[in-house]
């Protein structure tokens, strides 16, 4: 089949996020505008490794033409892992061939990412392929701190939900731990904490490569007390980021009565599967009532409400832009992307560039590399400066650590300090 018969498929890969719909429509009427059928794939590369081929709808402007104010996915989406085995891959690439497609836009994460690469390493020159990233985790190495599509829109409506939780907090004079989705990345939680003012936030990248549950109950107890001594409040709203539990090793969480551990197909712990609210809240609530001052906390999980949310106006312009953009690689060929079967799309400064696979993998493991928090930054040292957890000038004055030891009921200044100071010399990101 000549090139200019070929179609162009579109498939989902990875967990939902606010603008898919978005992205299936602009590349739908861009493409059919330049004469090409497009061929909706569901359930991301499910029944393509099958080598199933009637798991398809071909998408027209009716199909599309007001999906864009829509979450979820008309197409659906799936975990399915085509790079696992190598006749997996090979049976994606044949029902391809058959289906008469030789461009593909994949719409994920980085996992759909990695498999976007290895089908147009495996593909050659036999089919051009464009990955849109797309994720709430906002994970994906985009240059200058752009952010994936999804994001913004799930910052928005989490943000929205802490601060219902933070007033509920006020009136009822309780703690919540609120535990937000996010698998290595703390992006959304501290994007969520920030914008709502929390009373503090963790995320993964203040650890090093492993983390005791011990030290971030650490935190959130030492937390609790600083607000209780200095400014007499027994409330607050504590945000943790889910993939803190990426870096607890495994033989601490299956000593946790209740806990299962499971994995998706690309070999990630099932974080959704294991309920760290509940844990934490359970054992800062176990510290203060072998204290002889029992406390009440509320624990909550955020994650999947925001996946499937309507996008909101920033998600649905950006969009439009990157579906263009995939079009425009996969069907115009030229410049910077002309030279590549493969590449991702982005947004630099209002130009549409293309970024090739291989410099989007990390060498050491050869999968997608993951973007993570920088702590390093202004951005980040404001949202520190706003937070109430125990800070090195704690430690330093000999009347705040008084209060502080008074407030757990039973330490002294000196125990005190042996027992909670490491938290501002171990950790990274403390002012």
């Amino acid at each position: 089949m000549s090139d200019d018969k070929k179609a162009v498929g579109v498939l989902v890969g990875g967990g939902p996020a606010p603008g898919i719909n978005g992205v299936i429509s602009a590349l739908t009427l861009e493409t059919r505008n330049r004469a090409h059928k497009v061929i909706g794939i569901y359930d991301g590369f499910q029944w393509l490794m099958q080598g199933a081929p009637d798991h398809i709808i071909e998408l027209d402007h009716d199909n599309v033409s007001r999906i864009h104010f829509r979450g979820g996915s008309i197409l659906n989406t799936s975990r399915a892992n085509p790079t696992k085995h190598a006749e997996d891959l090979h049976r994606v690439l044949e029902t391809l061939d058959r289906l008469g497609i030789g461009y593909l836009a994949t719409i994920g994460g980085d996992d759909t990412m990695f498999a976007a690469s290895q089908v147009a390493k495996e593909g050659g020159r036999r089919i051009r392929v464009c990955h849109v990233p797309k994720t709430i985790d906002n994970d994906l190495p985009l240059p200058r701190e752009i952010p994936t599509f999804g994001f913004e829109t799930a910052r928005h409506v989490g943000s929205e939900l802490v601060e219902s939780l933070m007033e509920d907090s006020r009136t009822t004079r309780r703690w919540y731990f609120v535990v937000v989705m996010g698998r290595s990345a703390g992006h959304l939680s501290l994007g969520i904490g920030k914008a709502t003012g929390a009373t503090l936030t963790i995320i993964p990248e203040e650890f090093g490569e492993r983390i005791r549950l011990e030290t971030v109950c650490d935190i959130l107890e030492g937390a609790i007390l600083k607000r209780q001594a200095l400014w007499n409040r027994t409330d607050g709203v504590a945000v943790i980021a889910e993939g803190v539990l990426e870096r607890v090793p495994p033989e601490e969480l299956q000593g946790i009565p209740g806990v299962r551990i499971a994995h998706d197909a690309y070999g990630h712990l099932r974080l959704a599967e294991v309920d760290l609210a509940y844990i934490l809240k359970t054992l800062v609530e176990h510290r203060f009532a072998d204290r002889g001052t029992p406390m009440g906390i509320v624990h909550k999980n955020i994650g999947y409400e925001l996946r499937s949310a309507p996008p909101i106006a920033f998600d649905c312009e950006y969009v439009r832009t990157l579906g263009y953009g995939a079009v425009e690689f996969l069907l115009n060929p030229r410049d910077d992307g002309g030279k590549l079967n493969g590449a991702l799309v982005s947004l630099v400064d209002g130009k549409i560039e293309y970024l090739d696979f291989a410099g989007l993998l990390d060498p050491k493991t050869g999968k997608s590399r993951i973007r993570g928090v920088d702590i390093t930054t202004q951005s980040y040292k404001v949202a520190r400066e706003y937070m109430i957890r125990l800070e090195k000038e704690d430690f330093d004055d000999p009347q705040r650590l008084q209060l502080l030891a008074r407030a757990t009921n039973n330490l002294a200044p000196d125990a005190f300090k042996q027992r909670f100071q490491y938290l501002t010399t171990e950790l990274r990101g403390g002012i």
